[in-house]
Formats: structure tokens, sequence, C-alpha cells
């Protein structure tokens, strides 16, 4: 089985993704049903991490940059579906005591054996449903394309879940895909609304900085933004 990235890894990479949409056509998009599509996501991609249409096998560049940016921050960090773990590893690496999480048991066992020796705790956990102990506990949370990935009407409960994570003057850093107010789509996933994906002000945080960007694909550019969220003490 293959689990890094090969000279081969583009083309299984397109192949998977057309399956991928496949299973992911004509179904009722409620938690359940996304729930089991993740699931056989990885059940399906049996080890090949080109199956897995999110796992980049690299730090994403919006992260990494922060993290470069700014060295003196500390504490403790969390990464919200956190997949196969390249971005819990960053913030490891940038000093800070990690927790990743995933709803999927499978993607939580693979981090583990891509990294046996790592310093990050990987747990397996539902963000409807997180230990109390970790709530306001973390002066770093990264969320990245999961408030995309579950049904728009589930953004009432997610976003003050994954608010509820930060520590007073904590950071919440948002990498997701934006649409305008009101702006077409055909999830998933389901670009933010400008209005939902500014709503954190709602939650006690204030913005320190967002910069938009855009993703190229062979035929289409996809807007993103990438937002920096400080939570007022």
């Amino acid at each position: 089985m293959s689990s890094e990235k090969d000279d081969d890894f583009a083309k299984r990479r397109e192949a998977a993704m057309a399956v991928v949409q496949l299973l992911d056509k004509d179904v009722l998009h409620n938690m359940p049903e996304r729930e089991s599509f993740f699931q056989e996501v990885y059940d399906r991609a049996d080890g090949d991490a080109a199956a897995v249409p999110w796992a980049d096998l690299s730090v994403k560049d919006k992260l990494a940059n922060w993290l470069l940016e700014n060295p003196d921050h500390e504490g403790r960090a969390i990464d919200v579906g956190c997949g196969l773990g390249d971005n819990a590893e960053a913030l490891s690496d940038a000093w800070y005591e990690t927790i990743g999480f995933d709803f999927s048991p499978k993607a939580i066992a693979w981090a583990k054996q891509r990294f046996p020796e790592s310093d990050v705790t990987y747990s397996q956990a539902d963000l409807f449903d997180l230990p109390q102990e970790w709530m306001g506990q973390f002066d770093l949370v990264h969320e990245c394309y999961t408030l995309q990935s579950i049904p728009p009407e589930t953004l009432e409960k997610t976003i003050p879940a994954i608010s509820g994570l930060v520590a007073p003057n904590g950071i919440l850093l948002v990498y997701t895909r934006i649409r305008d107010n009101g702006g077409a789509f055909d999830g998933p996933p389901w670009p933010l609304e400008e209005h939902k994906a500014m709503s954190f002000t709602d939650h006690g945080f204030e913005l320190v900085s967002r910069e938009d960007f855009m993703l190229e694909r062979p035929d289409r550019k996809i807007p993103h933004a990438f937002c920096v969220w400080r939570r007022k003490s």
C-alpha cells in the first residue's frame, strides 16, 4: 500500500477524485450521510493517500507562512479535522503542544502510522460533541476546509463549536473556499458565504488579518480566504 507521494500520485489522485464525486452524487447531504461518506473514502483508499482528495501530504502553505511569521507564539494548539496529520505536525514542529482530531478513526490511525515518533496527540472526536476539557483551552486553533465540507445548515453549530476551543486572547486560523452572499454554489463542498465567514465576530473574535486568493484548477479558479482571528479577553 502506498501512503506517500510518488511519480504516479497525480494520476491516481485524478482517478480517485472521479470516484469520490460519484460517491457523493445525488445523496441527501445531511450529517449522517456526510459522516458515512468520509468513512467510505478512507475505507476505499486502503492506505493510498492519493485516493483521499483532501490529503496533500504536506502542510498548507498559509499555515506554514503564518508559523514562520509568528515565531514568538507558544502554548497549546489544536488542528480541527486533522486528516492524515500534516498540519498538526507543522503546529507541533513550531513548538506548540498539539492535538489533532478527526471524526474518522481510520484517519487518526493513518496519521499515527505516518508519524510514529510524533509529539502530536491524535484523537478521534466529534466536532459536535467535543471533550469538555478542551473548551477554551487552546492558544492556537487551526481550521482548514472543515466548515465547507459539511452541510451549510450545520454552520449554526460548527462555528460556535470551533470558536469554543479558543482560549481568551488565543488565535484562530480559518482556511476556506468563499463566495459572495447569495452567490450560486454547487456543493459539496459548500464555499462559505461572505457573512458566514465573517460571523466569528459574533462569537467574541476580532479580525487580525485576511488574505483572499485563488486556487487555480485546469478548468476554473476557486476563491479562497485565509483569516486570522483573535479571541477577545
